[in-house]
């Protein structure tokens, strides 16, 4: 009886484990866009960004939940995508087997084709996130002076501590 409901804990655990991991593949990919991000326009910029008044932590944890929700995203229209391009026919979808699929029975069509096309959105947005956050730290300045006229134009909370991360949202979804 021990053992039972030993095992039985031990299932519940690598159970609830599994369903907290992000799937395969988005943890690693999240922390490279988010350590490029961060790189790329400094710590100041990077915490202005996603965390406005919160920890170096909490600027990556943010920027990694974000990520993490693009690539969710952007694998369900990958998704939708395939299926539209595959088609119904057996024509159509022997076509689309031959374009996409690399192993010998070319069974893996579709899961290739959703990587494709998800990869390359990922990267777009990631390009255009990177882009905005470089355009936004150059309008915001070094001086107070301009600084304060950031803040007033982008932000929109009481404290104007949100400016950084709406300049970014903002120029990233118009590029």
């Amino acid at each position: 009886m021990k053992g039972l409901i030993a095992i039985t804990a031990l299932l519940c655990v690598g159970v609830t484990a599994a369903f907290a991991a992000p799937p395969t593949g988005q943890g690693a990919g999240a922390a490279k866009a988010c350590k490029a991000q961060r790189n790329a326009i400094g710590m100041s910029a990077f915490r202005l960004q996603y965390a406005p008044t919160g920890s170096p932590k909490a600027a990556m944890d943010a920027c990694l939940a974000q990520q993490a929700q693009l690539v969710i995203t952007e694998e369900k229209n990958a998704a939708k995508a395939c299926k539209a391009e595959r088609g119904t026919t057996a024509a159509s979808r022997l076509a689309f087997d031959d374009k996409y699929g690399t192993n010998g029975n070319k069974k893996n069509a579709f899961g290739k084709c959703v990587s494709s096309k998800a990869s390359e959105e990922v990267a777009e947005q990631q390009q255009a996130t990177l882009n905005a956050a470089k355009a936004c730290k150059t309008e915001r300045g070094t001086s107070t002076a301009s600084r304060t006229a950031f803040d007033e134009n982008y932000g929109t909370n009481a404290n104007k501590k949100n400016a950084f991360g709406k300049c970014v949202s903002q120029k990233a979804k118009s590029a």
